[in-house]
Protein backbone atom coordinates (compact mmCIF):
# COMPACT_ATOMS: atom_id res chain seq x y z
CA UNK A 1 0.00 0.00 0.00
CA UNK A 2 2.95 2.23 0.94
CA UNK A 3 4.21 1.64 -2.67
CA UNK A 4 0.81 2.37 -4.34
CA UNK A 5 1.26 5.56 -2.61
CA UNK A 6 4.74 6.63 -3.05
CA UNK A 7 4.03 5.82 -6.70
CA UNK A 8 0.60 8.37 -7.02
CA UNK A 9 2.54 11.23 -4.74
CA UNK A 10 5.61 11.21 -7.58
CA UNK A 11 2.91 10.82 -10.54
CA UNK A 12 0.91 13.53 -9.31
CA UNK A 13 3.71 15.63 -9.08
CA UNK A 14 5.18 15.07 -12.41
CA UNK A 15 1.55 15.57 -13.61
CA UNK A 16 1.99 19.20 -11.88
CA UNK A 17 4.78 20.11 -13.76
CA UNK A 18 3.34 20.06 -16.87
CA UNK A 19 3.21 23.44 -18.66
CA UNK A 20 -0.25 24.80 -19.09
CA UNK A 21 1.28 24.21 -23.29
CA UNK A 22 2.68 20.97 -23.10
CA UNK A 23 -0.68 20.19 -20.87
CA UNK A 24 -3.06 21.43 -23.54
CA UNK A 25 -0.81 19.89 -26.78
CA UNK A 26 -0.95 16.29 -25.20
CA UNK A 27 -4.64 16.81 -24.71
CA UNK A 28 -5.34 17.91 -28.09
CA UNK A 29 -3.47 14.46 -29.44
CA UNK A 30 -5.18 12.37 -26.81
CA UNK A 31 -8.53 13.73 -28.04
CA UNK A 32 -7.48 13.30 -31.60
CA UNK A 33 -6.34 9.11 -31.27
CA UNK A 34 -9.76 9.03 -29.02
CA UNK A 35 -12.21 10.37 -31.87
CA UNK A 36 -10.55 8.34 -34.41
CA UNK A 37 -10.59 5.48 -32.23
CA UNK A 38 -13.61 2.58 -33.41
CA UNK A 39 -15.39 1.86 -30.07
CA UNK A 40 -15.60 6.06 -29.51
CA UNK A 41 -17.00 6.49 -32.86
CA UNK A 42 -19.52 3.39 -32.17
CA UNK A 43 -20.35 3.81 -28.69
CA UNK A 44 -23.88 5.58 -28.18
CA UNK A 45 -23.45 5.87 -24.24
CA UNK A 46 -20.03 7.04 -22.17
CA UNK A 47 -19.46 7.40 -18.98
CA UNK A 48 -16.55 9.80 -18.12
CA UNK A 49 -15.55 12.02 -15.06
CA UNK A 50 -14.91 15.71 -14.80
CA UNK A 51 -11.03 15.73 -14.87
CA UNK A 52 -9.10 17.57 -12.19
CA UNK A 53 -6.37 20.31 -13.01
CA UNK A 54 -3.78 17.61 -13.49
CA UNK A 55 -6.01 15.10 -15.40
CA UNK A 56 -6.64 15.02 -19.29
CA UNK A 57 -9.32 17.74 -19.77
CA UNK A 58 -12.68 15.79 -20.46
CA UNK A 59 -14.87 19.01 -21.17
CA UNK A 60 -14.20 19.30 -24.89
CA UNK A 61 -14.34 15.38 -24.98
CA UNK A 62 -17.65 15.60 -23.47
CA UNK A 63 -18.76 18.85 -25.95
CA UNK A 64 -17.62 16.66 -28.44
CA UNK A 65 -19.66 13.91 -27.27
CA UNK A 66 -22.91 16.00 -27.23
CA UNK A 67 -22.25 17.43 -30.16
CA UNK A 68 -22.13 12.95 -32.13
CA UNK A 69 -25.73 12.92 -30.32
CA UNK A 70 -23.61 10.59 -27.31
CA UNK A 71 -25.28 10.38 -24.31
CA UNK A 72 -22.85 10.90 -21.67
CA UNK A 73 -22.90 9.86 -17.89
CA UNK A 74 -20.88 11.53 -15.06
CA UNK A 75 -19.95 9.96 -11.78
CA UNK A 76 -21.97 10.75 -8.22
CA UNK A 77 -19.72 9.45 -5.32
CA UNK A 78 -21.20 8.04 -2.12
CA UNK A 79 -17.93 8.72 0.22
CA UNK A 80 -20.25 6.78 2.93
CA UNK A 81 -20.39 3.19 1.28
CA UNK A 82 -17.18 3.88 -1.35
CA UNK A 83 -19.56 3.52 -4.21
CA UNK A 84 -20.71 5.61 -6.98
CA UNK A 85 -23.89 5.73 -9.12
CA UNK A 86 -23.54 7.57 -13.02
CA UNK A 87 -26.20 9.97 -14.04
CA UNK A 88 -27.09 11.73 -17.32
CA UNK A 89 -25.85 15.31 -17.57
CA UNK A 90 -26.80 17.51 -20.71
CA UNK A 91 -25.22 20.72 -19.44
CA UNK A 92 -22.23 21.77 -17.31
CA UNK A 93 -24.84 23.59 -15.48
CA UNK A 94 -26.23 20.52 -14.20
CA UNK A 95 -22.87 20.03 -12.13
CA UNK A 96 -22.54 21.02 -8.51
CA UNK A 97 -18.93 21.09 -6.47
CA UNK A 98 -19.26 17.99 -4.43
CA UNK A 99 -17.00 15.12 -2.71
CA UNK A 100 -13.02 16.04 -3.09
CA UNK A 101 -14.01 19.34 -4.61
CA UNK A 102 -15.01 17.22 -7.75
CA UNK A 103 -17.79 18.25 -10.07
CA UNK A 104 -20.67 15.56 -9.33
CA UNK A 105 -24.03 15.68 -11.05
CA UNK A 106 -27.19 17.64 -9.30
CA UNK A 107 -29.48 14.87 -8.67
CA UNK A 108 -32.57 16.68 -8.88
CA UNK A 109 -31.69 17.43 -12.81
CA UNK A 110 -30.15 14.51 -13.77
CA UNK A 111 -31.75 10.96 -14.46
CA UNK A 112 -29.27 7.83 -13.29
CA UNK A 113 -27.69 5.84 -15.65
CA UNK A 114 -27.62 1.48 -14.88
CA UNK A 115 -24.13 -0.55 -15.19
CA UNK A 116 -25.83 -1.90 -18.35
CA UNK A 117 -26.63 1.21 -20.27
CA UNK A 118 -23.21 2.02 -21.08
CA UNK A 119 -20.70 1.24 -24.28
CA UNK A 120 -17.91 2.72 -23.50
CA UNK A 121 -16.46 3.37 -19.78
CA UNK A 122 -13.28 6.20 -19.65
CA UNK A 123 -11.91 5.37 -15.68
CA UNK A 124 -9.43 7.75 -14.43
CA UNK A 125 -6.24 7.41 -12.84
CA UNK A 126 -3.14 8.40 -11.75
CA UNK A 127 -0.96 5.58 -13.54
CA UNK A 128 -1.22 2.61 -15.60
CA UNK A 129 0.83 -0.67 -16.85
CA UNK A 130 0.43 -1.61 -20.71
CA UNK A 131 -1.57 -4.56 -18.50
CA UNK A 132 -4.61 -1.94 -17.94
CA UNK A 133 -3.51 -1.80 -14.34
CA UNK A 134 -4.10 1.49 -12.44
CA UNK A 135 -3.73 2.93 -9.39
CA UNK A 136 -6.30 5.88 -8.88
CA UNK A 137 -6.75 7.91 -6.27
CA UNK A 138 -7.42 5.31 -3.27
CA UNK A 139 -11.02 5.37 -3.05
CA UNK A 140 -11.02 2.04 -5.00
CA UNK A 141 -14.65 3.38 -6.76
CA UNK A 142 -13.92 2.52 -9.76
CA UNK A 143 -12.78 -1.28 -9.02
CA UNK A 144 -16.32 -1.62 -7.19
CA UNK A 145 -18.13 -0.07 -10.22
CA UNK A 146 -15.95 -2.05 -12.68
CA UNK A 147 -16.80 -5.33 -11.37
CA UNK A 148 -18.92 -7.47 -14.23
CA UNK A 149 -19.21 -4.85 -16.49
CA UNK A 150 -19.45 -5.53 -20.05
CA UNK A 151 -19.09 -2.17 -21.81
CA UNK A 152 -15.59 -1.61 -23.53
CA UNK A 153 -13.27 0.19 -20.41
CA UNK A 154 -10.58 2.43 -21.51
CA UNK A 155 -8.22 5.56 -19.77
CA UNK A 156 -6.77 8.43 -21.05
CA UNK A 157 -3.75 9.22 -20.22
CA UNK A 158 -0.48 10.93 -20.95
CA UNK A 159 2.53 8.67 -21.89
CA UNK A 160 4.70 9.44 -19.18
CA UNK A 161 1.93 7.96 -16.99
CA UNK A 162 2.38 4.35 -18.45
CA UNK A 163 5.18 2.88 -16.22
CA UNK A 164 6.35 -0.69 -16.00
CA UNK A 165 4.89 -2.28 -13.15
CA UNK A 166 2.68 -0.98 -9.99
CA UNK A 167 1.08 -3.24 -6.72
CA UNK A 168 -1.76 -5.18 -8.44
CA UNK A 169 -4.17 -6.32 -5.45
CA UNK A 170 -7.17 -8.80 -5.89
CA UNK A 171 -9.94 -6.52 -6.38
CA UNK A 172 -8.24 -4.01 -9.21
CA UNK A 173 -10.30 -4.10 -12.57
CA UNK A 174 -7.77 -3.43 -15.17
CA UNK A 175 -8.93 -1.69 -18.52
CA UNK A 176 -9.26 -2.53 -21.72
CA UNK A 177 -7.02 0.27 -23.03
CA UNK A 178 -5.67 3.16 -22.70
CA UNK A 179 -5.65 6.80 -25.19
CA UNK A 180 -2.57 8.24 -24.98
CA UNK A 181 -0.72 11.33 -26.66
CA UNK A 182 1.02 8.19 -28.93
CA UNK A 183 -1.87 5.73 -29.99
CA UNK A 184 -4.44 3.91 -28.42
CA UNK A 185 -2.90 0.47 -26.23
CA UNK A 186 -5.05 -2.41 -26.37
CA UNK A 187 -4.12 -3.73 -22.78
CA UNK A 188 -3.29 -7.43 -22.76
CA UNK A 189 -2.41 -9.35 -19.54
Amino acid sequence: MDCKRELRRRMVDRLRQLSPAEKQAYDRQIAAYLYRWRQWQEAKVVAITIAKETEVDTVPIIERAWQEGKTVGVPKCNPMTKTMTFRQIASFAQLEKAYAGLLEPIEEQTTALGHDEFDLIIVPGVCFTKTGYRIGYGGGYYDRYLQGITATTAALAYSFQVVEDIPVEDHDVPVEFMITDQGVIHCEP
